[in-house]
């Protein structure tokens, strides 16, 4: 089950060392004596450039094809259908990153749907299809070192910015309910109980910082997420009979869109105070944080790039589908024709909406905030193809090739953890 982990080394490309020429023999006395001691030299190395090194195994971490997994830079966690029952999960937990597994344990719940979150020192399951449908959606929390049953409330989590956890509560047609509790015991910090029909986070490095509550009337709110105050309210229901579009929250501007052609509207998001607004020449699906620039985009139509201090329209382009930013540009896909994974992936300017580098065709790992922008492709012969993809000089240069390993693959500074075709999963080291 566990193992070394493998090294990740860079491809070689280039021709076979030549072998190295013979030295002329001395004319001294000892000259076959020498001239042995040398040729054993060449020999042996000549046999050290043509033979490399073995390859050391992988940690290979036991999975069922319909695991949920959790992977940070210290633990796999692993939910897998508890044998003989499966609405029940079995939760083990393994530390990375020699694989060792640290314990083991039965979720007391039983559901259809899961998922795994990892805050404030306790490892949070969550169920979103309970049986039986007394509440719809549980979250229950395990000591993330022993992996011993904490507490549970309704709702869904998402960690806070100070490392409490935030539970959205409610069913599809009713209002949410939002409770901050302290992960360590379940104890609620503050609560909003039938708060607003639809609720939208702003995600900060270290989590959620701001929460806006929208209701069909258009009455907004926004909370602090760490103490719960009210920080604004407004009424931003669109004019002249228009009906309530989007709301979004990119970064510091609270964002609505609303029409056909849309109009576009800007707040300030901690007071609500209108910046600017702006029309386009057709409906917004969604509005894209492109870095420097807000990017408007309907699905298979224009993109947009737009100054998010003034409203003003950057560029405009039809060529981009899907995008970005990272390392202060963009990443983006083409929007015709549509391609099959893996998509080829474009460097575009983020100011001018111009390429700067094609990288090739890559599926994108989920990665870290702070690791580099890893991708993968199917082998010809098996296996994956994997590469780095360095943003800023538009190259991606590729690492090796991953035998035996299938999909759904994540990487963290300093590993990637990849899907084998049974289900279980094998982790490796990045080169440095």
């Amino acid at each position: 089950m566990t193992g070394p982990v493998i090294d990740l080394g860079e491809l070689r490309h280039g021709p076979d060392p030549e072998p190295l020429p013979l030295p002329r023999p001395p004319r001294a006395n000892g000259r076959p004596l020498r001239g042995a001691l040398v040729l054993l030299l060449v020999l042996a190395t000549l046999g050290s450039a043509a033979v490399p090194p073995p390859r050391p195994a992988a940690v290979t971490l036991p999975a069922q094809l319909a695991a949920e997994i959790l992977f940070t830079a210290d633990l796999f966690v692993v939910l897998d259908p508890d044998p003989g029952q499966p609405t029940r999960r079995r939760m083990s937990a393994f530390r990375l990153p020699d694989g060792d597994l640290l314990w083991q344990t039965v979720v007391p719940m039983q559901g259809h749907n899961w998922g795994i979150t990892s805050a404030g020192g306790v490892l949070l399951v969550t169920v979103y299809e309970v049986l039986p449908p007394e509440l719809s959606v549980l979250s229950m929390a395990f000591d993330r070192e022993t992996g011993a049953y904490r507490w549970q409330q309704p709702g869904r989590p998402d960690p806070l910015a100070d490392g409490n956890v935030l539970l959205q509560s409610g069913a599809d047609d009713e209002p949410v309910t939002l409770r901050a509790v302290d992960p360590c015991c379940g104890t609620v910090r503050w609560q909003l109980t039938n708060a607003a029909e639809y609720v939208s986070l702003r995600q900060r490095a270290r989590g959620v910082d701001r929460v806006v509550l929208h209701r069909r009337s258009g009455l907004t709110e926004v909370y602090d997420a760490i103490t719960g105050a009210e920080l604004a309210r407004a009424d931003l229901r669109p004019p002249e009979g228009d009906t309530y579009g989007s709301v979004q929250v990119v970064n510091d501007l609270l964002l609505t869109s609303s029409g056909s052609p849309a109009r576009i509207t800007a707040y300030g998001l901690d007071r609500l105070d209108q910046r600017w607004d702006t029309t386009t020449t057709d409906r917004i699906d969604y509005i894209d944080d492109c870095g420097p620039v807000l990017c408007p985009q309907r699905h298979g139509g224009e993109l947009w790039g737009v100054d998010p201090a003034t409203g003003q329209m950057r560029w405009r382009s039809s060529r981009w589908a899907w995008l970005f930013p990272y390392d202060g540009r963009m990443v983006a896909t083409a929007a015709r024709p549509v391609d099959v994974p893996p998509q080829r992936l474009f460097v575009v300017d983020p100011m001018t909406g111009r390429e700067l580098a094609d990288l090739g065709r890559w599926e994108l790992a989920p990665v870290g905030l702070d690791g580099p922008l890893v991708g993968v492709r199917p082998h010809p012969d098996g296996g994956l193809v994997v590469a780095e993809l360095d943003v800023r000089a538009g190259k991606a240069r590729v690492l090796d090739v991953l035998p035996d390993v299938a999909r759904n693959c994540q990487a963290i500074v300093g590993l990637l953890l990849c899907q084998l075709v049974d289900g279980s999963y094998r982790l490796f080291r990045m080169p440095r």
